[in-house]
């Protein structure tokens, strides 16, 4: 029951942080605040495994784990959360939150490739009510604005899906790693959460002559500033460690679509705390992704 409750809290942090970075996003871009909210939570994690004496803990995992979980923290906290915050800029959390966790679709796909595993008719209806679910929530309507100018939803569609896909990558590669017995427990799960946004942070830094050249990240208003690191204490210190914990103690595919339930609290998030207008297409494509995730993952 452990690793369900672990999975169940990382969907509850992701949709709590997605208000946050909403809010953080209003006067700043995705970039700067990608770079101060994995830097503030990187600084974090590191004093916190300081203070605690187990700095060394690093040391003790195998060249094998760490290659995975860098790799890891690159493409899912450098490449897909800067993308992520791209789309809730675009399209707000009611509708980009639901688009970005179809992510365990795709590791259906990355199962069957790499492991093997069959694909089963229920799959298949689920993988239709998936991409269902995925028309409804991105079809414009007249009476809904959306930030931006004209095309900015099929854009931040488009943002979205693609994080969903390197996200799925993303997971994959710390169930690996994590899954591996020596790697059980807390401690363990923290440090290589750790060494994943350590190697975001490294790359987002290095990465700002292009990315970022004005450093923005340096002028961020406090409030947004506020926003943006506790969004990213809660998302990534909390949350992706509590899923990558959940790997040790119970399979990959029952973890993940536990974890993808944040749509469903992201829309009362965006109804009730940023008060966004969310339309009965909205909420039923909400639904529909969250039962095409159940059909794949529960038969």
């Amino acid at each position: 029951m452990i690793g369900e409750l672990a999975a169940l809290g990382a969907a509850v942090c992701w949709a709590g942080s997605a208000v946050l970075y909403k809010k953080g996003l209003l006067s700043t871009k995705p970039i700067s605040a990608n770079i101060i909210r994995c830097l503030a939570v990187s600084v974090l994690q590191i004093s916190f495994l300081m203070l605690l004496g187990k700095i060394n803990l690093f040391a003790k995992l195998s060249t094998y784990t760490v290659v995975l979980a860098c790799l890891s923290g690159i493409i899912g906290f450098f490449l897909g959360d800067t993308l992520y915050m791209f789309s809730l800029k675009l399209m707000g959390v009611a509708r980009a939150v639901p688009l970005t966790c179809i992510y365990p679709l795709f590791n259906i796909f990355l199962a069957a490739i790499i492991q093997g595993e069959k694909v089963t008719f229920y799959i298949v209806i689920g993988a239709v009510a998936i991409f269902f679910g995925v028309w409804l929530l991105s079809g414009r309507e007249e009476n809904v604005k959306v930030d931006g100018e004209k095309g900015s939803l099929v854009k931040g569609v488009i943002l979205a899906l693609t994080t969903a896909i390197l996200w799925s990558i993303s997971i994959l590669m710390i169930d690996i790693a994590v899954t591996v017995p020596e790697n059980a427990g807390f401690d363990v799960a923290f440090a290589v959460n750790t060494l994943r946004v350590s190697a975001a942070t490294i790359i987002l830094l290095i990465s700002i002559p292009i990315t970022d050249r004005k450093m923005d990240f340096l002028r961020m208003k406090r409030k947004s500033l506020s926003s943006i690191v506790f969004g990213g204490f809660i998302a990534i210190t909390l949350g992706w460690f509590l899923l990558t914990f959940s790997f040790s103690s119970i399979p990959q595919s029952r973890a993940v679509p536990i974890s993808s339930a944040s749509p469903l609290f992201s829309t009362l998030a965006g109804i009730f705390v940023l008060h966004e207008k969310v339309t009965f297409k909205v909420f039923l494509g909400s639904v529909v992704i969250m039962f095409g995730i159940f059909l794949v993952f529960m038969t």
